[in-house]
């Protein structure tokens, strides 16, 4: 056998190796979490409470590295498992005394189920959308809080299969307030495609996130959210525009040494969705906090 070859079966076996571990790291990942929500360990109320409502809020003044990981379950023609692990680092940036620039980047590690017999599942990275918002420091007379800006989408995949091929930019807002125990909002925008690959089609879709938490009075730090990712491709086909979700999610701040965190675990079922998007979806999220 030439030495390509052995190259070809290790680099082979290095993926496959690599694949089957990520249904172990999601089982890994849903135990310890479910954990942290069990028995956290937090530390005082009121910083904690603080701390909590500042991780609901996209444009807080706070630098923080959510991990989110989505298991979409029944995918694709065949009905298989996707992963999407987004990586999601917050940086703000103080613009004047009164003015925030609040920067928000996704980018998507994904593993991408095959769509047909004679395809493989696809590992690697998608399209990183990054966003910017106009923020202001304080809230308004009325205690909203807002931002807005632009997203970009970057043509960043690793494979035509992870992404859709083309560049784009669009406009993107968030809206909340917080009464009492609630913190109540939405964030929404929408991408056109400025520039597109080779027979890749134009992008123009919409995503709405509405958001309501509600955080216990009596247990530091841990709430309840609904926050599900409305989305709509408008290029396609009537049927086929709309995912709209429908679920819930338990979270908790806490701290591992002096670093505070936040834990969420949350399902979701699609009421709408295309004729080969996921049916459901597990989402699991930990964020390390760095409050100023």
């Amino acid at each position: 056998m030439r030495s390509d070859d052995f190259d070809i079966q290790r680099d082979s076996e290095v993926n496959v190796h690599a694949l089957a571990a990520l249904p172990r790291l999601g089982g890994m990942l849903f135990v310890a979490l479910s954990i942290v929500l069990l028995h956290a360990n937090v530390a005082a109320a009121q910083e904690v409470n603080d701390l909590a409502r500042q991780a609901q809020n996209p444009v807080a003044d706070m630098i923080s590295l959510p991990f989110q990981n989505n298991t979409n379950f029944n995918v694709g023609p065949l009905e298989k498992t996707q992963n999407v692990l987004n990586i999601q680092p917050v940086y703000p940036f103080g613009l004047t005394s009164d003015w925030n620039l609040i920067t928000r980047t996704i980018v998507p590690v994904i593993s991408q189920p095959a769509f047909t017999t004679s395809q493989d599942r696809e590992f690697g990275l998608g399209d990183i959308q990054v966003s910017g918002f106009l923020s202001p420091k304080a809230p308004t007379a009325g205690g909203l809080i807002w931002g807005a800006g632009l997203i970009a989408q970057l043509d960043t995949a690793s494979d035509d299969r992870l992404g859709q091929g083309a560049w784009g930019l669009g406009p993107t807002a968030v809206v909340l307030t917080s009464k009492g125990p609630w913190v109540l909002g939405g964030l929404a925008n929408n991408v056109w495609s400025v520039s597109e690959d080779s027979g890749r089609q134009e992008v123009n879709q919409f995503l709405f996130q509405p958001f309501i938490n509600y955080n216990f009075p009596d247990i530091p730090g841990r709430y309840l959210s609904f926050a599900p990712i409305i989305t709509a491709n408008w290029e396609a086909d009537s049927g086929n525009k709309w995912t709209v979700p429908v679920g819930l999610a338990v979270g908790q701040i806490f701290k591992v040494g002096d670093r505070p965190m936040n834990a969420l675990i949350g399902a979701y079922y699609n009421l709408e969705k295309p004729e080969f998007g996921a049916d459901w979806q597990l989402r699991m999220q930990i964020q390390l906090l760095f409050p100023k």
